[in-house]
């Protein structure tokens, strides 16, 4: 089977794997990764940010800010301006999965700002099989989402912004997969995000800003792939904040330090009783994905926004294991005369939860309304990381008055 066909497959149908065989889980403490359908919007898509971890929930405001944080934009010290971004995916098994994003802002005045932006995800092209290996056509499975955002000052220094999010997935372009009739996905989605900056004296004796920003990102509906809509899987809904602190060392260099704080606002998998097992009621279990068969945890099935809450209390683990469900990205970033700069970053996330552990670097130009940023990521364990060995980059251009003297921090 094509590697491609595989990957297709595993994104249509991971959910209903997950919860029918439970990832074979027997106690707290197994591995057990949260999962749900549409990771790629979970996918930081600019270099900038890329070279810093993946983090940018309070880093300073740019054109790409609506995944990290829209409340931003309002702060953004350009009239207004665009990006472009490139990702290439998967790039050690294939050549033709990636990522394109595009996003544009617009300042109307000192208290109000709007933004949208769109992202797309290519799987390349695909050529789909029947069982006996016979030619059902070649396809190209994609998926997309257009955003808009309306951010608003509130005060000198603190920000607000929601923003409406429209996800379409099409991994199969209607194939019958298994004897199952699928079909695209759609759903809608809201982000409501804060940001908070201001000048501060660092031991009175230097310059610096402080700021920090929370961003909770897709709360919409389910999603279904599957002509009946029988099986609903949860976008993935984030949790995400963080500081950070920027110190002007002098007229020309300054460099700044920040941090993001993520969690998954969907159910942890709970662990069910294996068939023969005896339950707690003292009877022997048939197996399945019941909820009178949950051995630890909690009914996974339940409405959006009692997911979001129910993904603070449900670990099979208890409170111990919710806490590894927190993953985090730190970054610093030094800009030279707000021309050039060097970043570097790391991101963590615990063994049992996927596991992921690497280091970025990255770089970035900006010389009058153009800019550019590159990055660059090294996975730090034996797992392979679909970025890695790839180089990201992001073209920006910003029009309008753009104020960088001491006290502001270049706006990408």
């Amino acid at each position: 089977m094509n590697i491609r066909i595989l990957i297709v497959a595993i994104l249509v149908f991971f959910s209903f794997l997950a919860n029918s065989q439970g990832f074979q889980k027997n106690e707290p403490g197994d591995l057990n990764v949260l999962t749900s359908a549409v990771p790629f919007l979970l996918i930081g898509p600019d270099a900038r940010a890329g070279g810093l971890g993946d983090g940018g929930v309070a880093i300073s405001p740019d054109a790409n800010s609506m995944h990290w944080n829209a409340a931003k934009y309002v702060q953004m010290l350009d009239k207004q301006g665009f990006a472009i971004s490139y990702t290439p995916w998967l790039r050690n098994l294939v050549n033709d999965i990636n990522m394109a994003y595009v996003s544009y802002f617009n300042r109307i005045n000192r208290m109000n700002a709007v933004a949208f932006s769109m992202r797309y995800f290519s799987l390349g092209e695909i050529q789909f099989t029947d069982e006996n290996g016979t030619s059902l056509g070649i396809y190209k499975p994609n998926e997309f989402a257009f955003d808009a955002a309306y951010s608003r000052l509130l005060s000198d220094h603190f920000s607000l912004a929601m923003a409406g999010r429209f996800i379409y997935s099409d991994l199969t372009s209607g194939q019958n997969v298994g004897g199952i009739d699928t079909k695209a996905g759609v759903s809608i989605a809201a982000d409501i995000s804060v940001y908070w900056q201001k000048d501060v004296n660092w031991f009175k004796t230097m310059d610096a800003e402080f700021a920090w920003g929370i961003n909770i990102s897709n709360i919409g509906s389910k999603i279904s792939y599957t002509s009946s809509n029988i099986q609903k899987d949860f976008i993935p809904t984030n949790f995400r904040f963080g500081p950070r602190l920027t110190l002007f060392i002098d007229d020309y260099n300054k460099i700044s330090f920040s941090a993001d704080i993520n969690k998954m606002l969907v159910p942890t998998p709970p662990i069910y009783y294996s068939e023969g097992d005896t339950m707690s009621n003292g009877s022997i279990s048939g197996g399945g994905t019941e909820p009178d068969n949950i051995k630890y945890g909690k009914d996974p099935d339940v409405p959006p926004i009692r997911g979001m809450l129910q993904s603070w209390y449900d670990a099979p683990g208890g409170f111990s294991e919710e806490l590894t469900e927190f993953n985090f990205a730190i970054g610093t970033e030094y800009w030279y005369n707000d021309i050039f700069s060097i970043r570097a970053g790391y991101f963590w996330e615990h063994k049992n939860k996927g596991n992921r552990k690497y280091v970025t670097l990255g770089v970035g130009l900006r010389y009058n309304v153009f800019g550019l940023d590159f990055s660059y990521l090294i996975p730090t364990t034996g797992i392979e990381n679909p970025l890695q060995n790839t180089l990201r980059f992001t073209l920006l251009f910003n029009f309008g008055n753009a104020n960088t003297t001491k006290g502001t921090t270049p706006t990408g």
